[in-house]
């Protein structure tokens, strides 16, 4: 990895899979190797951007299919322009949790609006920006509702609120899409931190 070339790099898969912590254990790898960096997140990443969050993941808030769409491409459009193409502009590696595989997911299989439409409305909101690399963790349905947030006690939001068959469409679709996209690198989510760790280090060439 080039320390003066900016890399858009995306963490993906179901709530849950462990991403977050995988975020900060390569924060940590890069930082170590002196090298710049960005960490930021969808629906959010930037003030306004934060604000279309708390309406999506609000409980109260009963939002239609479309508008759900989006409310997320408006976040996304926001975040691209102010975060993530000014970072990349500066040589800066960008990482992110979540970008439009997620919409793939959740609105396109889960709510099952047109794909075509989804896809469409991503690549205007990124405007035309796409990852450089993904890294997709996946995890079998067994193990996707172990780690159900309201079976821990925790105070789950609007959309891990969503009933079973909805999560269950989510991670088939995480699947499905492993096969079609570009620039995929799949991990199983199963497998202890450090393993994953050490295997995100390797593709990256930081180890």
């Amino acid at each position: 990895m080039s320390k003066n070339k900016g890399l858009f790099i995306v963490f993906e898969g179901p709530d849950r899979s462990g991403k977050t912590t995988q975020i900060n254990l390569l924060a940590e790898a890069l930082n170590k190797k002196r090298i710049k960096f960005l960490i930021t997140r969808e629906p959010g990443g930037c003030p306004l951007s934060e604000k279309i969050r708390d309406l999506l993941l609000d409980p109260k808030n009963n939002i239609s299919p479309m508008a759900e769409l989006l409310l997320y491409e408006a976040a996304r459009a926001q975040h691209t322009a102010e975060k993530i193409l000014p970072a990349l502009k500066r040589g800066e590696v960008v990482i992110s949790d979540r970008f439009f595989l997620a919409t793939l997911a959740y609105q396109g299989y889960g709510r099952k609006i047109d794909l075509s439409i989804v896809r469409k409305l991503n690549s205007v909101a990124a405007l035309g920006l796409k990852p450089d690399l993904t890294f997709l963790f996946l995890m079998p349905d067994r193990e996707f509702e172990k780690r159900d947030r309201k079976k821990d006690g925790l105070n789950p939001d609007r959309i891990e609120r969503e009933k079973a068959d909805f999560r269950k469409k989510v991670n088939s679709a995480y699947r499905k899409l492993a096969l079609t996209e570009k620039n995929i690198i799949s991990i199983d989510a199963t497998l202890k931190v450090e393993k994953i760790n050490e295997f995100i280090l390797k593709k990256l060439k930081l180890k």
